[in-house]
């Protein structure tokens, strides 16, 4: 059987893969990107049908393409998204091969390298990008039985509210997508509970200008000015129904019954954390030093933005959130479905190297990976606050490219 030789193997055709081709290319690297799917797949299939970006889209993109025919504040909806992609690694001849699934990698023994075995055949690489990003499997509690009767969906295999048996829905996860998906729910006359836990709940946008541009201005994509910050807290911004800051009270006042973290489930009863009020508080907490911290910075530079005081008025405190709920028969609430916005884990299980600590995360610094020849690119805080984030992961590309570069002329090294 022939091996093909290559010197950089990328893994996965989305924004990461795709930056990361760019700066290949560009620094004359021979390369190929492997995708098991389409080109950005994961925004055509999994994710729900109103899903738009996060950001707008002057911010959410690469620096060298901007969005063809969507104004520059406009949230750009998923199907757009992924053409954007596909457009990119057209505009670039990306060599990508899609259909093509990477099933395990092995360092070489004696040499240089990797054995990548794919489903093509086998590939022999002196450098391998993980770029499959951090939604890689979804995970969520496994409390309720299946043989209970109660629907369980995960939010990546959530498409619309049609999909879901009549009766009430109890959506767990109060981030981007759980928020975003109980609104939607509940728009569509669901009668829905919301589980909220810890989160991060920034303003979408404060005084004329966007959040996406308060982190640049502020220096919070960089993490600059550092501040403690807590794991695994649910970031809870949105640009559905145009860009809205995501209120609870306002989801309350709106019909949605808000409950605390889900704890754990028996014999038809779910229960919940305390905590309800507090973690909600935390939320505004966040909302107004965002708020306070773009005041300060507006008047240190003189500039001429518009006052909103509105923003800084809270909506009256909803009865779920003076009484919080401790616990909740499904059947007495017409609960059918179980909605869990819960997030997703790792999945390098073909990834046979020396790059995992002892809780099987990628041990990487800047995506230079413990295994020599190995870079992770597209994870939370790979480098900063913007790595997961389009125009983030572009810079992060570039830094393990030129890292690449070097390792290349420590090998071809000769002394004369």
């Amino acid at each position: 059987m022939s091996v093909e030789k290559i010197n950089t193997l990328v893994v996965g055709a989305g924004q990461a893969g795709i930056a990361m081709s760019e700066h290949l290319s560009l620094m004359g690297v021979p390369h190929i990107v492997l995708e098991r799917s389409r080109i950005a797949e994961r925004w055509r299939s999994e994710r729900w049908d109103s899903l738009v970006a996060n950001g707008p889209a002057w911010h959410d993109r690469f620096p060298t393409l901007k969005f063809d025919g969507v104004g520059q504040d406009v949230f750009p909806p998923k199907e757009r998204m992924a053409q954007y992609f596909e457009d990119y690694a057209a505009m670039l001849k990306a060599p990508i091969r899609t259909g093509v699934e990477v099933k395990h990698v092995e360092r070489h023994v004696g040499r240089p390298g990797f054995k990548v075995t794919t489903s093509a055949g086998i590939i022999d690489a002196t450098h391998v990008v993980a770029a499959t990003g951090p939604f890689q499997a979804p995970t969520y509690p496994k409390i309720v039985p299946e043989t209970d009767g109660i629907q369980q969906l995960h939010s990546v295999n959530y498409k619309n509210p049609g999909q879901l048996k009549e009766g009430a829905v109890l959506v767990v996860g109060a981030g981007a997508s759980g928020s975003q998906i109980a609104e939607e729910l509940r728009k569509a006359g669901k009668t829905v509970y919301l589980s909220v836990g810890e989160h991060y709940r920034p303003p979408r946008a404060y005084r004329g200008r966007d959040y996406c541009w308060w982190l640049g201005a502020l220096g919070l994509w960089d993490e600059v000015k550092i501040k403690p910050k807590k794991k695994h807290v649910a970031f809870a911004v949105s640009g559905y129904d145009g860009g809205k800051t995501v209120d609870f009270r306002r989801l309350a006042h709106a019909g949605i019954t808000l409950v605390g973290l889900t704890k754990s489930y028996q014999n038809g009863v779910i229960e919940f954390e305390k905590g309800l009020a507090e973690n909600v508080a935390e939320g505004d907490r966040a909302y107004f030093d965002v708020l306070r911290d773009a005041d300060a910075y507006i008047e240190e530079n003189g500039l001429p933005f518009p006052l909103e005081p509105e923003a800084w008025e809270l909506l009256p405190d909803p009865d779920c959130l003076s009484n919080p709920i401790l616990e909740l028969n499904l059947a007495d609430a017409g609960i059918t479905t179980i909605l869990w916005a819960t997030g997703f884990t790792f999945d390098y299980g073909w990834l046979q190297v020396d790059a995992f600590d002892e809780k099987g995360e990628p041990f990487h610094k800047r995506g230079i990976a413990s295994e020599s020849g190995i870079y992770f690119l597209g994870l939370p805080n790979l480098v900063n606050r913007a790595s997961s984030f389009i125009y983030g992961v572009w810079h992060d590309a570039k830094y393990i490219a030129d890292h690449i570069v070097m390792q290349d002329a420590y090998m071809a090294y000769e002394k004369e």
